[in-house]
């Protein structure tokens, strides 16, 4: 398995990247996962709902299943907030695991940045950035792709993509 990260400011288009290169990924016959950073309170259930209701009432993990999918929702009630290592260990094994934040984990990352944003680079203040995938001319050596172009991106990010035994080692050094 490896893992490579995607950084950069809101609004810079990380998220439609990453819908653009999933398919993309799947038709070379990758598996790909993805795991967010939400920097809020976020919910995945229906207030209201049976599941909703057990995890209210004090549920430290609510188990959904069907015939299309399942999720599993662990309320840390009150826990720390689980660091990338321990995340990437409760994923089934796939070819490419895509992480959106956890910026101060080490693993490589290829930034994505908008010029219309206005937003300054993070690569000069990252050592883990290894790219940029952008719309906009960059004076840097790391290598750049354009945001439209999917191909480039995507081979981007799997050169840049690191073994997941090394982003453990490399989380656990820096505890």
């Amino acid at each position: 398995m490896k893992v490579i990260g995607l950084a950069g400011w809101s609004g810079a288009g990380k998220t439609t990247l990453l819908a653009r290169l999933i398919p993309h990924f799947n038709a070379q016959g990758l598996r790909v996962s993805v795991i967010k950073h939400a920097h809020h309170q976020f919910d995945v259930d229906v207030p209201g709902k049976d599941s909703w209701r057990h995890r209210e009432a004090g549920a430290a993990e609510v188990l959904v299943a069907s015939s299309n999918r399942w999720a599993l929702m662990h309320e840390l009630r009150g826990a720390a907030e689980p660091r990338l290592p321990e995340l990437l260990g409760k994923l089934s094994a796939v070819d490419l695991v895509v992480v959106e934040g956890f910026k101060r984990e080490p693993h490589r990352k290829i930034e994505v940045h908008r010029a219309a944003n206005g937003k300054p680079l993070l690569f000069p203040d990252d050592p883990g950035i290894a790219g940029i995938a952008t719309d906009a001319a960059i004076d840097t050596r790391l290598p750049t792709v354009h945001l439209d172009d999917i191909e480039a991106a995507a081979a981007l990010l799997l050169r840049a993509a690191m073994p997941v035994e090394e982003v453990v080692a490399k989380s656990a050094a820096i505890r």
